[in-house]
């Protein structure tokens, strides 16, 4: 039996397994498996952390997002009103400027007019003064001076154009 090799192999391996029961290796092994597991469990308690820390950022990220979009939304709402404000103030306020200028050009027509008139008057008193200066020099009788005053009218629109 002692010229068996499986006999040794066997009486090696028992003698392997009591000293390595001896030296207490087998508590050794499972202190170190707790000390890696319970390191394991902390880093995965710690990425679950960081994993909702992550997730806290990304939901605050979007609300903020959303909130920048909204904001964005009731500026470009609150500039519409304003253009559309601004644009009907700018047509009002050009409507009541074309009014002025047309009031103030029709008023100008009628000093032009009321000049016109005015000078045609003077032009009629100057004829008709020098139509009577003409017909007291001549002397001329009713019938003449008549006469002498319908050209002079009839003259006077040619002298006015």
């Amino acid at each position: 039996m002692l010229h068996n090799p499986e006999t040794w192999v066997a009486i090696a391996f028992l003698g392997f397994i009591a000293v390595v029961i001896y030296f207490k290796v087998p508590p050794l092994i499972a202190k170190q498996l707790d000390a890696r597991a319970d390191k394991i469990r902390v880093e995965l308690d710690e990425a679950k952390k960081l994993r909702e820390d992550a997730q806290m950022l990304f939901a605050d990220f979007q609300r903020r997002q959303h909130d920048a979009m909204q904001t964005a939304d009731d500026i470009i709402a609150r500039a519409k009103e304003d253009a559309e404000i601004l644009r009907k103030e700018s047509i009002a306020e050009l409507e009541a400027s074309l009014a002025r200028r047309q009031e103030l050009a029709e008023a100008k027509i009628r000093q032009a007019e009321e000049k016109a008139v005015a000078e045609v008057q003077g032009i009629a008193v100057d004829v008709a003064i020098a139509a009577a200066a003409k017909l007291m020099q001549d002397g001329l009788k009713d019938d003449a001076s008549d006469a002498l005053i319908d050209k002079s009218i009839k003259d006077l629109s040619s002298q006015l154009n």
